[in-house]
């Protein structure tokens, strides 16, 4: 499969199935990237149904299979979060806008600020959002001190399975993209989304066929980023290679 090849929309089980198959879990990985622009057309639950499955078959804490994943199609809770989005992004927006002025990367973000704007405008019409949650009795405990890594360890049980997720849409060709900017309220959350205080929302997986396509994405060289026993000890792979 080439990784700029574009997958057409389907419902059809036995294509879904084969597509999983198909692409290697390296290209996979190497091509995903978010994708915000999307199609307002149906996603199927025949589509849903393999992503949730592979989502469970991440690790959590403790094997605690603490996650719970709020599947939202209706028009008025879809609205209802666009608003949040959009309330949220016109206060992170504009600081981001701010600080990357000058960057040497400036034109790269501007590209993704438009894309998260196109997304925060059309919100509303994205035809699957997927909300992650934990469930109580495991990670943090309320009330009590906690070491600094508490977050950390809390929120380990739910990100491999969202990664999961996203590694799953690549491959069915399924334009996907990580958001929690409509969740800066628990409060509201809860309440849109009829959510006990046992469950926290963490972040939104939103899902449509894509406007755009996989592909390539620019990224740091390995050897800048890895470090060996210390922190600044660079340099050691390409050495080794």
């Amino acid at each position: 499969m080439d990784e700029r090849t574009t997958l057409t929309p389907t419902s059809d089980p036995a294509e879904i199935e084969r597509r999983l198959a198909a692409i290697p879990l390296p290209q996979a990985m190497e091509t995903q990237r978010s994708i915000r622009r999307v199609l307002s057309d149906p996603v199927d639950d025949v589509v849903l149904r393999p992503l949730i499955r592979l989502a469970l078959e991440a690790p959590t804490g403790s094997n605690g299979q603490n996650w719970e994943f709020i599947v939202v199609r209706d028009a008025a809770v879809r609205r209802s979060l666009a608003g949040q989005y959009r309330r949220a992004w016109k206060l992170y927006g504009g600081i981001g806008r701010r600080i990357i002025r000058g960057k040497p990367d400036e034109e790269q973000m501007l590209r993704i600020m438009r894309s998260v704007q196109w997304q925060v405008d059309h919100f509303e019409d994205v035809p699957v959002l997927v909300v992650c949650c934990l469930s109580g009795g495991h990670g943090r405990v309320p009330f009590v001190p906690n070491p600094p890594n508490a977050n950390s360890m809390h929120y380990g049980s739910i990100y491999p399975s969202v990664q999961n997720l996203l590694l799953g849409a690549r491959a069915i060709g399924l334009g996907a993209s990580l958001i929690t900017l409509p969740l800066w309220s628990t409060l509201f959350a809860r309440r849109v989304l009829g959510l006990p205080l046992s469950v926290e929302p963490c972040c939104i997986v939103a899902l449509g066929w894509p406007r755009g396509r996989y592909g390539p994405k620019p990224r740091k060289p390995t050897e800048e980023v890895v470090h060996l026993d210390s922190y600044g000890n660079r340099g050691w792979m390409s050495e080794r290679s």
